[in-house]
């Protein structure tokens, strides 16, 4: 799926439109090299299952309802001249990506590309980022959100999942030296396999299901839950997820080692040990974009997690990272050194971060 927190909100410095420019036909022998990063490396202990894609994000200068008419909705037909416009690195499994590695950790990325990929192959490398088990499905487009959004934040979106349809051909078992993984939003087929391969291989695994989650029935996300070591989700989609299995938080919690629901700008609660943990918000420096805050979160809890620090600070670390988010735009324009990180934990906080 798309990005988390402009549109699920779903999950390196981004590049405007004038960044792909380059044809096909030359970038084709960059896109799907192995990269200079080997996933083999010893340091490679979390594999992100996901989805990558970009997100071209426009703005309407006006409101959308000035040209809509109510009584002709039916038979709609508008077109919007929209003289701005970006276009960003996105994706859930790349924007964890990003943040795990801000953190000093090394992601390993598992997700579906199509021929458009070369520009966002070339970022991943420049930021070390590995794409070992990056497939290329030829005569693919890599995922693409398409945004719209008018001077009241109203939004008109439209998704491709292009290659992310042909996830379910990636094998977990394809990576060595896997600690942790998560299984974010991606292809249905996927989603369902690498988390039964997580499960068989006795690999602690994330359950993320985000906008995914209409994909399955009640049954399969119990299925899910059973076979995951923790689950997280929005506020909106725990309600969802609580409707569509017929348990509700608490029981639901008493399965995994942890259940997170995030609440925006209200913070977060981390259900584990029969216990509910609150996680207050961090103040942003400035309220630019949502997008991707959720993905940085998560790569939060997957540090936590990974060496093994307490739930009240793997909560407030994801915390810090959605708000280091927010005041950037897009999903992988934030790139604050780990020690800069750390004296923000320091300062909102008032102790150290390990």
């Amino acid at each position: 799926m798309h990005s988390r927190g402009i549109h699920r909100s779903g999950r390196g410095p981004g590049t405007t439109s004038s960044g792909f420019c380059a044809t096909l036909e030359a970038c084709a022998s960059l896109c799907y090299n192995a990269g200079s990063f080997n996933a083999t490396d010893k340091l490679m202990s979390v594999l992100i299952c996901g989805s990558l894609a970009y997100d071209s994000i426009m703005v309407f200068p006006d409101h959308f309802a000035k040209h809509i008419l109510p009584e002709k909705i039916h038979m709609l037909n508008v077109s919007f001249l929209v003289p701005e416009m970006r276009r960003e690195f996105g994706g859930c499994a790349g924007n964890i990506a990003w943040n795990v590695r801000l953190l000093g950790d090394t992601p390993m990325i598992m997700a579906a590309c199509g021929d458009d990929f070369a520009p966002y192959a070339d970022h991943l490398d420049r930021h070390g980022i590995s794409r070992q088990h990056v497939r290329h499905v030829p005569g693919t487009f890599t995922g693409q959100a398409f945004i719209t959004t008018d001077l009241a934040d109203n939004q008109i979106t439209a998704f491709h999942p292009g290659a992310m349809g042909h996830s379910h051909l990636n094998q977990v078992g394809a990576a060595a030296g896997v600690r942790i993984g998560i299984v974010a939003p991606d292809g249905r087929d996927g989603m369902l396999q690498h988390a039964r391969q997580f499960a068989d291989a006795g690999i602690p695994f994330i359950f993320d299901p985000g906008q995914g989650m209409p994909m399955f029935s009640g049954e399969e996300l119990r299925t899910f839950i059973d076979q995951a070591s923790y689950v997280t989700v929005n506020d909106y989609e725990a309600e969802m997820l609580q409707e569509k299995t017929g348990q509700n938080l608490a029981t639901l919690a008493r399965e995994v080692k942890a259940l997170v629901v995030t609440r925006g700008e209200a913070g977060s609660l981390i259900m584990a040990d029969g216990k509910e943990i609150t996680i207050p918000p961090v103040p942003a420096d400035a309220v630019i974009d949502p997008t991707g805050c959720g993905d940085a979160y998560r790569a939060g809890l997957i540090h936590g997690i990974l060496h093994q620090m307490d739930w009240e600070r793997t909560g407030r670390l994801a915390s810090l990272m959605g708000s280091i988010k927010i005041a950037h735009r897009g999903g992988q324009n934030h790139a604050p050194a780990l020690a800069d990180i750390r004296q923000r934990y320091r300062a909102a906080f008032g102790h150290d971060l390990s």
